[in-house]
């Protein structure tokens, strides 16, 4: 018998030991020399007594994702320990391969609460087409977690036929964080209703749907969303400010020249980096003598961002000339 046989006949044997903790460790210490055939073991350890033992195994598992360990996972959603439930998900949330996506879809059509949550965060990063169809579906789900899910599917499946339930749910949600989630999902594409939803979204109650927003907008390049930006370099959270400022740069939107000007003396060094960055890519010179002052800032990196903007604009200068 060789060493490594030895070492796994002593592991195996503290797998069963009425210490859970003894249990728990003999778990780890298998992860360090276990192959796919040994996944039954872990499999079994999820059934454990101790709480303890079972978040262990699932966490483990995400190093042994096959079809057998992936069906022991997607169980453990159920548990009865919160704990258990996360490690799991988490596990299956490692998963990388589409092969998978029709078993995920298997066990999503019976589950409920949060395991329908995991399942369709798991198959998130597997970008299966299957998917498309139960996420949209789930938009409507009574579960905030659950739409949150399905809406991450369908930002990475990048369908412009899903746009229109994004822009819904953006505005009309009644959960933040699933707005936001809906705003950010937006960036795949743009039309004429995901235009209208991220200008009203820049104007949400809650300041991350709107920082969110600011930041989509630039991402689409939504010329025609100048003026909500513009007002939204005046908002009362400085998160907002910044992406709002870098949004308008990336549009190259002149009519916010004043507003970037005076957002050169906003209370946040970030948002006047950005407002400095901004004027720089717009290139109007109306602003060159507040940034030749913002070169004095307190801040570094805002006074780089005005020298490097004063630059731009001088040299956009002498190129018309």
């Amino acid at each position: 018998m060789t060493a490594e046989d030895q070492l796994f006949l002593r592991i195996t044997a503290r797998l069963a030991d009425h210490d859970a903790e003894v249990r728990r460790l003999a778990l780890s210490e298998l992860a360090d020399i276990a192959s796919e055939q040994h996944v039954p073991y872990f499999i079994r350890a999820l059934r454990d007594n101790a709480v303890p033992v079972r978040v262990t195994a699932a966490h483990l598992l995400q190093d042994f994702l096959v079809q057998q360990s992936v069906e022991a996972l997607s169980s453990a959603l159920s548990d009865a320990d919160s704990r258990v439930r996360e490690a799991a998900a988490q596990s299956l949330s490692e998963l990388k391969d589409a092969k998978f996506a029709e078993q995920l879809l298997g066990y999503y059509a019976a589950a409920e609460g949060f395991a329908r949550a995991a399942l369709l965060r798991a198959l998130r990063e597997l970008r299966a087409e299957q998917a498309f169809k139960p996420a949209l579906a789930a938009l409507h789900d009574a579960d905030a977690q659950v739409r949150r899910e399905a809406v991450g599917v369908l930002g990475f499946l990048k369908r412009a036929d899903a746009l229109s339930e994004l822009s819904d749910l953006a505005v009309n949600d009644p959960d933040p964080v699933v707005r936001k989630a809906a705003v950010g999902a937006l960036g795949i594409g743009s039309n004429a209703l995901v235009s209208a939803a991220l200008v009203r979204a820049l104007s949400d109650a809650e300041w991350n749907v709107r920082e969110e927003a600011a930041s989509t907008i630039g991402k689409l390049r939504l010329e025609n969303a100048a003026k909500a930006l513009i007002a939204a370099v005046a908002d009362p959270y400085w998160q907002v400010r910044v992406r709002a400022a870098r949004s308008l740069g990336r549009i190259k939107a002149s009519a916010a020249t004043p507003a970037l000007v005076r957002t050169l003396v906003d209370p946040s060094s970030n948002a006047r980096k950005e407002a400095a960055i901004a004027l720089g890519e717009i290139g109007d010179r109306a602003a060159l003598g507040a940034l030749i002052a913002a070169q004095d800032d307190a801040d570094a990196d805002v006074r780089k961002a005005a020298r490097l903007a004063a630059i731009q604009i001088e040299l956009r200068e002498k190129t018309k000339s």
